[in-house]
């Protein structure tokens, strides 16, 4: 003989979509859902919007529920697994901001070493130049001073000025260029 598990009433009125048999259910079992969410989620919003996210789906998916042992004990696991499914989310959440920032803290370190290191080559490679060119060369980089101004100052040509400044700056991109891929 085969036993046919007995369906309760609340159950099968669920099944059949009848909407106040479901009004009567989660009036009944909202407030002890939320109170039992709670033990496990800490937090009354967030126990609140699980189990209201619990009620919609079972509403959804009343017509295909399966529930094995009373209605109750099904609320009940079900809001577990609800809770559980959202603290296991929110820890991979958690881990995946804490690995965000510990990244962005490390680009940025890592950004910050570089862009020391391309300072120290730059200001090298400046002190490493033939006097006339270094001097032209700061003179309107780190001065501000145009062609002309430092042409009058130095008693140069303007054409020679811009000489000096074409061979500083071929100088800086043949010995920077390790750096043009990091800039």
């Amino acid at each position: 003989m085969i036993h046919k598990k007995k369906i309760s009433s609340a159950e099968e009125d669920l099944k059949t979509g009848d909407v106040d048999a479901y009004e009567r259910i989660f009036k009944e079992y909202y407030r002890p859902l939320v109170v039992f969410a709670m033990k496990y989620i800490n937090n009354v919003e967030t126990a609140k919007e699980i189990v209201q996210d619990f009620f919609v789906k079972l509403y959804e998916k009343r017509h295909t529920v399966i529930i094995d042992t009373s209605l109750k004990s099904y609320l009940y696991k079900s809001v577990y697994n609800a809770c559980l499914n959202y603290i296991s989310q929110n820890e991979m959440r958690n881990r995946h901001f804490k690995n965000m920032a510990l990244r962005t803290e490390d680009s940025v370190i890592d950004d910050h070493v570089t862009t020391v290191e391309l300072q120290n080559r730059i200001y090298e490679c400046i002190e490493s130049m033939p006097e006339q060119c270094k001097r032209i060369f700061k003179m309107n980089r780190f001065d501000g001073l145009k062609n002309e101004q430092i042409a009058q100052k130095l008693n140069l040509s303007k054409r020679t000025v811009e000489t000096q400044i074409s061979k500083a700056l071929r100088i800086l991109r043949k010995k920077l260029n390790d750096y043009v891929s990091v800039i």
